[in-house]
């Protein structure tokens, strides 16, 4: 029994070399990082320590309107992505034709590059001085104003960074929840129509706790996909975010290393300890509100 204790940890000093020099380091470093205030990437020097750097950004007008876009994005796209996708999963498992043509067609935004994705919805979304966009035709048509969805009010411009977001995300979603359909015994349905159970009370009382860990799973991936948003943004308002008032917390930091305004680690560093609090925060209510919803 020893020697295979020895052995199992030899397999696992490869994973642990990786993990400690790509994510245990570099997470030390950024924490280091963000105590030190002025300091210059190029010289490598700072002039103390303290948590100027997170009062710097948290005053700073472009991180509050990062963190603002983001939340929103989060409280938006999570919820009802997930409900999309589940509604659409529980349509194709309950049809028989041509149901893998049309998990193929749900499935293809995801294996879109996400740039070709954005510059198609800018298109419809967009106006320019030789068309208004389809969208914006349609509205048109049916008697409404158009609305330029990317350079117009912010309203606007944050529902179709949502829509897009939504669009993006679900592919993968539908694709887990119907392998988890799938997975449900089929006993538990014989049993509910014997005793004359209606279709709502079945999903809500069989359906929905069979599968709620792959819900809760989704759950909470997306809320940490949802916060590290920053290439669809880019795809669709282009690279200075700022300016377009669409930034995300990601692209603050990015912005921060390498933007215009970059050369500043410490308040890169300073930025993502709060975004990783902020997602760690999220998880740890999410795992405490699952023990009492999710049936494993």
């Amino acid at each position: 029994m020893e020697n295979n204790n020895k052995k199992a940890w030899l397999y696992l000093i490869p994973a642990a070399v990786f993990l400690g020099l790509f994510m245990v380091y570099p997470l030390i470093d950024v924490f280091i990082y963000s105590f030190e205030e002025g300091y210059n990437s190029a010289s490598g020097n700072s002039f103390g320590t303290g948590i100027y750097n997170f009062n710097y950004i948290l005053h700073d007008t472009y991180f509050l309107q990062a963190l603002r876009n983001t939340f929103l994005l989060v409280i938006i796209t999570v919820p009802l992505s997930t409900g999309f996708s589940l509604l659409i999963a529980f349509g194709l498992s309950s049809i028989r034709a041509l149901k893998n043509l049309f998990q193929t067609i749900y499935f293809l935004p995801y294996v879109t590059n996400t740039l070709a994705v954005g510059l198609v919805f800018m298109i419809l979304f967009k106006k320019t001085p030789y068309s208004d966009g389809l969208v914006n035709a349609l509205i048109t048509f049916f008697g409404g104003t158009g609305v330029d969805f990317i350079e117009g009010p912010y309203w606007a411009r944050m529902f179709v960074t949502c829509f897009y977001t939504i669009w993006i995300v679900m592919p993968f979603k539908i694709l887990i929840l119907t392998s988890a359909l799938a997975s449900v015994d089929q006993n538990y349905y014989n049993a509910a129509k014997v005793d004359g159970t209606g279709s709502a009370r079945i999903f809500l009382r069989i359906t929905l706790p069979m599968i709620s860990p792959t819900v809760f799973y989704l759950i909470i991936t997306g809320f940490i996909g949802a916060f590290k948003a920053y290439a669809d943004e880019v795809a669709l308002f282009g690279t200075n975010l700022n300016a377009a008032g669409m930034n995300t917390i990601v692209g603050y930091i990015y912005d921060m290393l390498y933007g215009d305004s970059g050369g500043y680690p410490s308040y890169a560093s300073a930025a993502a300890i709060l975004l990783f609090a902020i997602v760690l925060t999220i998880t740890v209510i999410n795992l405490l509100v699952s023990r009492k919803h999710v049936h494993y």
